[in-house]
């Protein structure tokens, strides 16, 4: 019988074959928290635990919170370290020059392969299936026992196929993608499924891009989302995969799904979410024009190199004419934007470039907007009251889309740069 990828990704964690309902019983390779472990770390405890099962599958990032906004919250990160140390927890990124966001560590250092379970309290776990992993969030109290007992129960998804053929245009990005699919299924259109992205419009996508895909997943209320493996993950895996075993597994020819689209990636425009909702989708075309106050670029969903390229695209040689603030991913892709000249280019244009992180993004600092304010961001989330006040409001885009909304202080379609315009905010 013709498999589904949960099906043989679950089955493979189990050790036998399932199929879509079962209830199985498996233990995850790897195992994410970020600063919620002081709040796991305290129910592993209630629960009567002292040791944890396995410490070396146990990753845990500091990203929400750094550096530290407020004295809670840096008594959390002494509490984490605390526990990391009595623990013997080797896979700790705290607030340092091999930091940044949980999701991007992951995926950058080689814990998130093929075939692999992963399991991370937080929501946007999903992302790594961009290498074919299985990837979902669970809840503190689950990350807890799993800690405690080195395994969980899962029910196997049903799964949703999406084809994806053609080339972006010039202006269009996997963003773009995103929210259009998002759109079209709604925020709960994919409740507990397993999203698999297949076609040549997706074989044709950088890693960072299949990761802005499946990072989005769980806003349509997906369990997990999944790309091929192919010979870009292979490669980016060589001399980095901090587990040897893991195995290429794929969705055979003929397996069953409940739901199945199908986009040409060169009908896309460029897209946005208007505020409140995800799936609250608006073309270019009717967006542009909506007056912003600030512009944000970063984040676990489109804080990567490429997507700072893309930005800088668009802001050299000209000015902002709102706040904006350009947040890489990690330290490394910091580094390399550094050798580049990316961060040069946002600094002469205006932008304030934070250390990596996700303080902007769950509004808990280095870019709070107040009553009334308007933010354009290439996050994943633009829920009221999100970035900061409960009168304030969260358009989504694409990097490009943010870039060119920031030079002119409104929403702006990308495709105007691209195709030579300088905009208001030129230098």
């Amino acid at each position: 019988m013709a498999k589904t990828f949960a099906e043989k990704a679950l089955g493979r964690a189990a050790g036998y074959e399932v199929q879509e309902g079962d209830i199985v019983t498996v233990y995850p390779d790897f195992c994410l928290s970020h600063e919620n472990a002081s709040s796991v770390a305290d129910t592993f405890h209630s629960i009567g635990q002292e040791k944890v099962y396995d410490p070396d599958r146990i990753v845990i990032v500091f990203d929400h919170t750094v550096p530290p906004p407020t004295g809670s919250y840096a008594n959390s990160h002494i509490k984490t370290r605390q526990f990391v140390k009595e623990q013997g927890i080797k896979h700790f990124y705290d607030m340092n020059c091999h930091g940044g966001i949980c999701h991007q560590i992951l995926c950058q250092e080689g814990y998130s392969a093929p075939g692999l379970l992963i399991v991370g309290s937080d929501s946007h776990t999903c992302t790594h299936g961009a290498v074919g992993a299985f990837a979902t969030g669970i809840g503190r109290s689950e990350m807890a026992a799993v800690w405690a007992t080195g395994k969980l129960w899962l029910r196997v998804p049903q799964s949703m196929k999406i084809t994806v053929n053609g080339e972006f245009k010039p202006g269009v990005a996997a963003k773009d993608l995103i929210l259009k699919i998002a759109g079209d299924i709604s925020s709960s259109g994919a409740d507990y499924l397993s999203m698999e992205f297949h076609g040549e419009g997706i074989s044709r996508m950088s890693i960072g891009e299949r990761m802005t895909l499946c990072n989005m997943a769980i806003e349509m209320g997906a369990k997990n989302a999944a790309c091929k493996p192919d010979e870009k993950v292979f490669a980016h895996l060589k001399d980095r995969a901090k587990k040897k075993d893991w195995e290429a597994v794929w969705a055979d020819e003929g397996a069953s799904y409940v739901k199945e689209l199908v986009y040409d990636l060169g009908d896309l425009i460029p897209a946005t979410a208007l505020p409140g909702r995800v799936d609250n989708y608006a073309p270019i075309t009717k967006s542009a024009g909506r007056k912003i106050d600030q512009a944000f670029i970063g984040t676990c969903t489109n804080g990567r190199l490429e997507d700072l390229r893309a930005a800088a695209e668009i802001l050299r040689g000209r000015n902002v004419v709102v706040r904006t603030i350009v947040q890489p991913a990690s330290v490394e892709i910091y580094q390399k934007a550094l050798k580049e000249g990316l961060i040069e280019t946002f600094i002469e244009s205006g932008c304030v470039v934070n250390h990596p992180g996700c303080g902007p993004c769950v509004g808990v600092c280095g870019g709070i907007i107040g009553d009334g304010e308007v933010c354009i961001s290439t996050a994943n989330r633009n829920f009221t009251g999100r970035m900061g006040s409960k009168t304030s409001e969260i358009i989504l885009a694409s990097p490009a889309t943010v870039a060119a909304s920031a030079v002119n202080g409104v929403v702006t379609d990308p495709r105007d740069f691209v195709n030579g315009s300088a905009g208001k905010g030129e230098a």
